[in-house]
């Protein structure tokens, strides 16, 4: 995708058009949520659905694939109520 580019025209009400080849290309689906982000003076557009697959990526990178956090979680929590 780098390297697309178009023009669009804001309206009246602020809104601009996503045309439709860029929308198919990062895979934005009417309904969808989509993140703005200014950064460098750029105006960013990702889905939240992306942005969430980047955090958890993150997160895998320092988290064993064998570990689960949820599990972990629950037998924290199960512990603290045992406690009470």
């Amino acid at each position: 995708m780098s390297g697309k580019e178009t023009h669009a025209k804001i309206n009246e009400n602020g809104r601009v058009v996503i045309p439709a080849s860029f929308r198919r290309a990062l895979g934005i689906r009417s309904g969808d949520t989509v993140v703005l982000r200014i950064e460098n003076e750029e105006l960013r557009i990702t889905t939240l659905r992306q942005r969430l697959a980047n955090a958890q990526a993150l997160v895998r990178a320092h988290v064993a694939p064998t570990k689960s956090l949820v599990d972990e979680l629950i037998a924290e929590r199960r512990e603290a109520a045992r406690r009470e």
